[in-house]
């Protein structure tokens, strides 16, 4: 029997593992983005989960359930505390929109003098006023039309409650054994890239904590600061507008469609000066809250540039989902890491070429 060629010795286990990390990636592929969110709330939180290990004296497993059901709570009690609240505010923003229909405010004159917007208004109030009813109909009319959606809207949310569950799960594992885990990657990783992986891992380790804290909190703190301003202008429903708010907050340059939206709502009701208020606010305050807290997180990234992060993020956010907000910096974080290194050895090369000439 002839021997195998060299070639093909060499060959034949890259093809096998290619292969079997080929199956690995379509098993694990439905889980990802779980495994993403689990991965980003563990290292986020692991100075805490650490407290928690030593006073657990070394019991991993205990310390590991601790900070897991700490993690659920946070996660789920204001989910819960949130669902709540908005089904009593949506109750009251629905006899609103009632009395709204039925009995429309006037236009206010900064609008009607307004070429074409003024006309449009004037336009609608006038159609307000003449058939509130069949307005009314038309709008069930709509939902009737849209309950299919509707029902699909309801199966995704339990879908992301099962994503949720997954997230917890993973996270418990994450809690346990994450050191060993980091341990093992390093040590896979430097045989295939080098001692410069970790650097690599270095730069995604602090781009992950500096995007979680930079994104997130500040998304918090608007959302809180705008809940705020709500309530003091009297709009009907402010903590589930604040908790909008939140989330137009992830989004880079986002904010002013909440807070400008809730002053354009205002305006139509007539309430001029409120809208005036909420606009000062969401520009003086909410606004200048990600301009302030923003850049001091991301700062610690280093010497990544803000506007790569600024990058991945929006572009990570259109690759992957919301887990992109985080994946996406990281990704280009190594990136910017790789191409340092490339840089650094390209000086010394030229200066090793300069001193020789």
């Amino acid at each position: 029997m002839p021997a195998a060629s060299p070639i093909s010795r060499r060959l034949a286990p890259w093809l096998a593992l290619t292969g079997l990390a080929l199956l690995a990636f379509l098993v694990l592929r439905p889980f990802f983005a779980p495994l993403a969110w689990a991965a980003v709330l563990a290292y986020a939180s692991w100075p805490l989960s650490e407290r928690l290990r030593a006073r657990c004296a070394g019991r991993d497993t205990l310390a590991a359930s601790l900070s897991t059901a700490l993690a659920a709570l946070t996660l789920f009690a204001p989910l819960l505390w949130f669902v709540w609240l908005a089904q009593q505010e949506v109750a009251g923003l629905y006899a609103g929109l009632r009395v709204f229909v039925a009995h429309p405010p006037e236009v206010p004159e900064i609008l009607l003098g307004l070429p074409w917007l003024g006309d449009w208004l004037a336009q609608q109030r006038a159609q307000l006023l003449a058939d509130p009813q069949g307005v009314i109909d038309a709008v069930k009319t709509w939902l009737a039309a849209h309950v299919g959606e509707a029902a699909a809207l309801v199966g995704g949310a339990g879908k992301n409650l099962a994503k949720l569950v997954l997230v917890l799960v993973s996270l418990f594992f994450f809690y346990r054994d994450g050191a060993r885990m980091v341990r093992e990657l390093r040590h896979v990783m430097a045989r295939f890239i080098g001692p410069r992986t970790h650097d690599y891992l270095a730069a995604a380790g602090v781009t992950t904590r500096a995007v979680v804290y930079g994104i997130l909190l500040t998304a918090l703190v608007q959302g809180a600061f705008a809940g705020v301003g709500y309530w003091v202008a009297g709009l009907a429903s402010p903590v589930t507008l604040g908790v909008l708010t939140a989330l137009f907050a992830l989004i880079p340059f986002a904010t002013p469609l909440a807070w400008g939206g809730a002053g354009a709502w205002l305006l139509f009701q007539g309430e001029t000066g409120a809208a005036i208020g909420v606009w000062l606010w969401g520009a003086a305050v909410v606004s200048q809250i990600d301009n302030v807290l923003r850049p001091i997180f991301i700062s610690s990234v280093g010497a990544i540039p803000f506007l790569l992060v600024l990058f991945g993020v929006l572009g990570g956010l259109l690759a992957f989902g919301l887990v992109g907000l985080f994946a996406g910096p990281i990704v280009l974080a190594v990136a910017w890491a790789v191409w340092r290194e490339w840089a650094a050895h390209l000086d010394d090369e030229l200066e090793s070429t300069l001193s020789q000439s």
